[in-house]
């Protein structure tokens, strides 16, 4: 069954008075879990993120079928720790054999996105550019091959989600004022801030970082100065499949259950309204803007009292940004960056 933008909102009956509250006590008694919890979603956010981003900045084109770049990273990851015998259940390994199961699955879920985000350049993109297209083709291809790819998934594994994956027993490390830290929330944020920071890195100290920002800052002059625009290119689509495919990972660590065809399509709505609130174009943007939709979120669910308003403020935050600050937080393009 295709799924409708209505099914994304939260149900109420004609007798429900209370579908929508403001649960202020609530929201001060879970503060500290509900901003926890949400910068983990939030450096997911901003992993996905950063590959708007960076094609924005380049290409000005927003690269609608990311998303499914995502989930093909997701399904890597469940292909891989399928066969290797995970399940419902948290595996009895030890710490070094679960590492080392993680790190074989990470590197298969970046091959597979970072291959999905070549092919996609090499077959719907480049075909445009060779002709000249008007962005509008472009904005329209992207969408088509959004849509292509996830109802391939569809035809090949069905509409229901995929069997829950544990990865491990996530464990409390810490406490801070009365809530617990858990291993599983440390692991996402920090590997997610570890690898926006080299890839900012690369991209503002690197030659090809360099050859990113003299493409996305003017591509003719880039040209005469012997800057390679179409490997440029494909290296860009590339970086964000990569990360894309790490941030497949932390999904499935977060939502065991969570891979399915349709299941990157919220996620990156989520994530471009996360770039646009950082700043598209921007890469410590995107790590800003993931980060602060992740809070906002949470904070939204508890504060409206439904889950599924999370996914809702995300489409507010994207329309209120657009309309009060359309350059986002950050502002400044790729080509101007100045990090």
């Amino acid at each position: 069954m295709i799924p409708t933008l209505l099914t994304l909102l939260p149900a109420a009956s004609a007798d429900d008075s209370s579908w929508i509250t403001f649960d202020i006590p609530s929201l001060l008694q879970n503060f500290w879990s509900a901003t926890f919890d949400g910068l983990t979603f939030g450096s997911i956010y901003a992993l996905v993120a950063l590959g708007y981003t960076l094609v924005y900045g380049v290409l000005n084109l927003i690269n609608f079928a990311h998303s499914e770049v995502f989930i093909m990273g997701c399904y890597g990851v469940f292909f891989t720790l399928s066969f290797l015998g995970f399940g419902p259940s948290a595996p009895n390994l030890s710490v070094g054999s679960i590492i080392v199961n993680l790190l074989l699955a990470l590197v298969v879920a970046i091959c597979a996105s970072a291959l999905t985000a070549f092919l996609l350049e090499r077959l719907a993109y480049k075909p445009l550019r060779k002709r000249n297209a008007p962005r509008l083709v472009f904005l329209i291809t992207a969408i088509g091959a959004s849509f292509t790819i996830q109802y391939t998934i569809f035809l090949v594994r069905g509409p229901n989600p995929e069997p829950a994956l544990t990865m491990f027993r996530s464990r409390p490390i810490f406490e801070v004022f009365g809530t617990f830290i858990y291993d599983q929330q440390l692991i996402i944020v920090i590997a997610a801030v570890i690898m926006m920071v080299i890839t900012e890195r690369f991209i503002s100290k690197s030659r090809t970082g360099r050859g990113i920002r003299a493409v996305a800052q003017d591509p003719d002059t880039a040209t005469l100065m012997g800057v390679n625009k179409e490997k440029i290119i494909i290296t860009t689509f590339v970086i964000g499949g990569i990360l894309a495919g790490a941030a497949a990972l932390f999904y499935v660590m977060k939502i065991p259950s969570g891979v399915q065809y349709n299941g990157g399509f919220i996620l990156g709505i989520k994530a471009f309204a996360a770039a646009v609130l950082g700043g598209i174009g921007n890469v410590r943007g995107a790590l800003l803007g993931g980060l602060l939709l992740g809070l906002i979120g949470n904070y939204g669910q508890i504060l409206l009292g439904n889950s599924q308003w999370t996914d809702v403020v995300a489409f507010v935050v994207l329309v209120l940004v657009l309309l009060l600050r359309p350059e986002g937080i950050l502002g400044t393009s790729l080509g101007r960056s100045k990090a």
